[in-house]
Order: C-alpha cells, then sequence, then structure tokens
C-alpha cells in the first residue's frame, strides 16, 4: 500500500516486489483515474518500469462493464505483478467492486501474485476505508479488513489527520502512509515500511507500531 507518488524517485519497494515474484511485466490499472487521464499515468508507469528492467502494461479497466470482459479477466490471471493507481476511490470501488475481475485478482494474489495499491488504490483495498471528502469512513473492498490507509500523510494538515483519528471507528487501525513510501506485507503476513518516507500507525488515538496492524 503506497501513499501516492508512486513511479519516482524513492519508490525502491518496487524493486523488491518485481524480484518477489519474478515479475517480467506489471499489470496497471488506472481504473481510480478514469476521467483524468488514464493514458498518462499508464505511460509514467511504462517509464519507471521499464528504467526497473521489466514492461508496463496498462489495462484500461475504466467502467464498471469492462470488469467483465473476458479478456481483461485473462490478463489479471496471467499477471504476476498488478498495481491499482488512479485518483478516485470512490470510481475504483465502484467499478472494481463483486465483479468478476476483483474475483480474478483475488485469485491471483491468493496464488502469490504481488498486489499494489497507490493512494486511492491503496484506500479501496481496506474495509472501511477513508472518505477523501471528508475524513470520515465508508465501504471499500475489503482485502484487507480492520485497517485503513491514510495516504499522502505527509501532505495532511494535522487537523484532517487528527479529525480522521476521531471519526475511526474503536479498535480500527489507522495507518499514515507519505508519499513515495509503502507499507509491505510479505507472504508470511509481516508487515513492513519501505521507501523514501514514513509509517504512523494509531488505534482509538494511540500511535502504535506495525505489529498493531492485522
Amino acid at each position: 500500500m503506497v501513499g501516492g507518488g508512486e513511479w519516482s524517485e524513492g519508490c525502491t519497494f518496487d524493486r523488491g516486489l518485481i524480484d518477489a515474484v519474478g515479475a517480467e511485466e506489471v499489470l496497471v490499472l488506472p481504473t481510480g483515474s478514469a476521467y483524468e487521464h488514464p493514458e498518462r499515468l499508464v505511460a509514467t508507469a511504462e517509464q519507471w518500469f521499464g528504467g526497473l528492467g521489466v514492461k508496463a502494461r496498462g489495462l484500461m479497466v475504466l467502467a464498471r462493464p469492462d470488469a467483465s470482459d473476458p479478456a481483461n479477466l485473462d490478463a489479471v490471471r496471467a499477471a504476476r505483478f498488478i498495481y491499482l493507481a488512479g485518483t478516485s476511490p470512490m470510481h475504483l470501488r465502484s467499478v472494481l467492486k463483486d465483479s468478476p475481475l476483483w474475483d480474478a485478482l483475488l485469485e491471483q494474489w491468493s496464488g502469490g501474485a504481488a498486489l499494489a495499491g497507490s493512494s486511492a488504490g491503496a484506500m479501496v483495498l481496506c474495509d472501511p476505508m477513508v472518505d477523501q471528502r471528508g475524513g470520515a469512513f465508508t465501504l471499500g473492498l475489503g482485502l484487507l479488513e480492520g485497517v485503513a490507509v491514510v495516504p499522502h500523510l505527509d501532505s495532511w494538515s494535522e487537523e484532517k489527520a487528527h479529525r480522521t483519528q476521531q471519526l475511526a471507528p474503536k479498535g480500527l487501525v489507522v495507518a499514515g502512509v507519505d508519499e513515495r513510501t509503502a507499507l509491505v506485507r510479505d507472504s508470511g503476513g509481516v508487515w513492513k515500511t519501505e521507501g523514501a518516507g514514513a509509517v504512523t500507525v494509531w488505534r482509538d488515538g494511540e500511535q502504535l507500531g506495525l505489529e498493531a496492524l492485522p
């Protein structure tokens, strides 16, 4: 789960994910940026991963019907490294939730593929997820339950971060992730932080370590 600023200097974790799963290609879903020139996002990914010695390919799942397209399902089922990026977690959720493509993505992840989500892509993997419109909480895709991600923490105001902590349901772990930084869970379920910044973890207003993550 990346705090934003993906595919730029400091994102050292991408190399580790590529190596961990033996990926020769990264499949990028710019779903959350469907209305924000998604092709530009894919072009940035192609340049970044090309510099790491692997290809990146955009899978233009931009609307709900795309998440049932057999060709898109086949692409996900063949991928070793899948990357969710974009701007709007709400749109990303509306396209993927309870869809055949989401089922295919879960199958790949359960089978050992790497799954990365940045900004909106990280937020939506959780349930509940932070509602970026006001800092409260709403329904996510639920891959990770009992934890919510706040991306771009290094650009949030102290007031906004405090409000989100106050609105968090009791017992919920909230992880604030700086840009160009990743909160990574390995195949053994161990969490670690990589990249240019830091990760801050709270529960019930108390700051904790990564061991609090489920």
